[in-house]
């Protein structure tokens, strides 16, 4: 579905790529609407392929502005310890990750290859943790809250696809082994991002993966390796509903 058209036909979430700007408001209040979250409470970042998280520990008009304000200057994850806040982040190609506790408290992640070398899925998901554990909440500290987080991966260019450069091959074996690199100059993304996670006291068995490639699948996802550079993002999305 989505009003987008041509090579962002469909529900193109992306304002940065070339796509009628009056299509993605269209698409982003469906997609919102439907988990019947208000624009106001979603926080949208400047993604730059960085480290950089956004908190949100209220759902204050003024918290969500200070919130928007931040992730507008550049950021690659969005955490929430609130009710009635909302977090979308864009992909086409990058790894998606969701954390999410079982208090309801969640990272959104944008896990591109230079991030993921940085370590952004684990920076944020400790970042969380620490968060909730110094609200006094469910958890004593921030390794009891880890253990206990799920994460959910969506659909990313798998290694068959993933063809890189001997000095990016090269920063992937030095951070995570030859263990990532199934294949001589491929990259496996979600084995790094896995190993990295379980590496921060998260369980691996609560890891999961969707499985599914865009690059593989450009009729299912977009891919901006498979359109040659030219198509929309889908989402990662995560909304805590407050209770009433």
């Amino acid at each position: 579905g989505g009003a987008s058209q041509g090579p962002f036909a469909g529900l193109n979430l992306g304002a940065h790529v070339g796509d009628d700007p009056d299509a993605v408001t269209a698409n982003r209040r469906a997609l919102i609407g439907a988990f019947g979250a208000g624009e106001a409470a979603v926080v949208m970042p400047n993604q730059v392929h960085g480290t950089r998280s956004v908190l949100v520990a209220s759902s204050s008009e003024e918290a969500l502005a200070q919130a928007k304000a931040e992730a507008a200057e550049g950021a690659d994850a969005v955490l929430s310890t609130a009710p009635g806040v909302g977090a979308l982040l864009c992909f086409a190609d990058c790894v998606p990750v969701i954390v999410a506790s079982p208090t309801g408290a969640f990272a959104v992640i944008h896990g591109g290859w230079r991030g993921v070398v940085a370590g952004i899925a684990p920076m944020a998901a400790r970042q969380l943790a620490e968060a909730e554990a110094a609200q006094g909440g469910a958890f004593s500290d921030a390794e009891e809250a880890l253990a206990h987080y799920n994460a959910y991966v969506g659909p990313y260019i798998h290694e068959e696809c993933f063809a890189v450069g001997e000095d990016v091959a090269a920063r992937f074996v030095e951070r995570f082994g030859a263990g990532c690199l199934p294949q001589e100059g491929h990259v496996d993304l979600g084995a790094a991002l896995a190993q990295d996670l379980e590496g921060i006291g998260m369980r691996l068995e609560r890891i999961a993966d969707a499985g599914a490639c865009t690059a593989c699948a450009p009729d299912r996802f977009y891919s901006y390796r498979a359109s040659g550079g030219t198509t929309g993002r889908h989402g990662a999305f995560a909304f805590r509903r407050a209770r009433r």
